[in-house]
């Protein structure tokens, strides 16, 4: 059965509220896909539309309902917004920049398996996201060339056998929750059946974006593994973080899943110390803890969302006079060919 499946879009509805029986599946449907819909839906200008149209040829507009509905009406510069909308910037040139910011390529043990750090490894589970967040880093990567299957990732499953050193395995993409519960079940049962694996990290944005795919078939194979399961998830501002992303979070704790979050800092999002302060508090209050916060991975397209290090450093550095130190993310940047996540501060 394969890994990830094609869900078919339909035309969403005009409602912008979530009724309580519509399926994680249904709303991953009906997310906008229509530069023109999402500004009839937010109230913006329609020109703003007509200024996208080669920014989505190669990097398609996905918005989900239940991030739409936190978008302030009318303002095309809400934070939320920006990290979604296909802006005319990602057209200009980036000094600097890479198909490849991070050195996946270089780090691939064959399709679909990275293996950068001492200890862990990782899984490119899916190319499938459930939001297409415009500063990407992975947003040019091979994703036809990942397998699909159980029997198509089993070279890469007996590569994690052989190799004992690795004691961690990460779930990746894409994002891996937005495929289907049994299909992640049979995956961590083939990860758990290899005595060295210990430990199964997750790295999504679902539960942010679409708080309904915390159902209780996931819950139940995350807290019924016999590996210690961390959920690295990605959120980076206050405002991604409503009460239905917190009731959800909060299912997961309860299911025995350590939560962590990354943030990226992002121009005009987040390069604030308001805006990181009340990040970091809102992550503290749901019972996460606020984990790295990104230097920009320089993907092309997205040389717009950069700030500059300096600039980080000092807003990292007011973090730590207003916060204690268990709410001050780590300031971190990848570099490939390094042996771990570089700390900028």
């Amino acid at each position: 059965m394969p890994l990830s499946e094609t869900l078919t879009p339909r035309s969403p509805g005009s409602a912008l509220e979530t009724p309580s029986h519509v399926t994680w599946h249904q709303i991953f449907k009906e997310a906008i896909r229509d530069c023109h819909q999402l500004c009839q839906e937010l109230d913006l200008p329609a020109r703003l539309a007509e200024e996208t149209s080669s920014s989505t040829e190669d990097f398609p507009l996905f918005v989900p309902r239940p991030y739409l509905r936190r978008i302030r009406r009318g303002d095309p510069r809400d934070p939320l917004l920006l990290q979604v909308w296909p802006r005319r910037e990602e057209q200009a040139p980036f000094p600097g920049g890479s198909a490849d910011p991070v050195g996946d390529g270089a780090a691939s043990l064959r399709p679909g398996l990275i293996h950068k750090y001492p200890g862990r490894a990782l899984i490119v589970a899916t190319g499938t996201c459930a939001v297409h967040c415009r500063y990407c880093f992975r947003r040019q990567f091979p994703y036809g060339s990942v397998p699909r299957t159980l029997e198509q990732w089993r070279p890469a499953l007996n590569d994690i056998a052989a190799d004992t050193s690795l004691r961690e395995i990460i779930l990746s993409g894409g994002d891996p929750l937005t495929l289907r519960d049994g299909l992640l079940a049979g995956l961590g049962e083939e990860l758990a059946s290899i005595p060295h694996v210990q430990m199964l990290r997750v790295h999504t944005r679902v539960p942010i974006m679409i708080p309904q795919r915390v159902t209780s078939e996931l819950l139940d194979w995350l807290g019924g593994s016999r590996l210690r399961t961390v959920m690295v998830l990605h959120a980076n501002h206050a405002r991604e973080l409503d009460d239905e992303v917190g009731s959800a979070l909060a299912r997961l704790s309860r299911a025995g899943v350590m939560l962590l979050n990354q943030a990226v800092l992002l121009r005009e999002i987040n390069d604030s110390v308001s805006a990181l302060r009340d990040l970091s508090l809102r992550l503290v209050d749901l019972g996460v803890v606020p984990y790295y916060l990104h230097q920009l991975d320089r993907i092309h397209g997205a040389a717009h969302f950069e700030v500059d290090i300096g600039r980080g450093r000092q807003l990292v550095e007011e973090l730590r006079a207003r916060l204690p130190g268990y709410a001050v993310p780590r300031y971190v940047q990848e570099i490939p060919g390094q042996s771990s996540k570089t700390l900028l501060l």
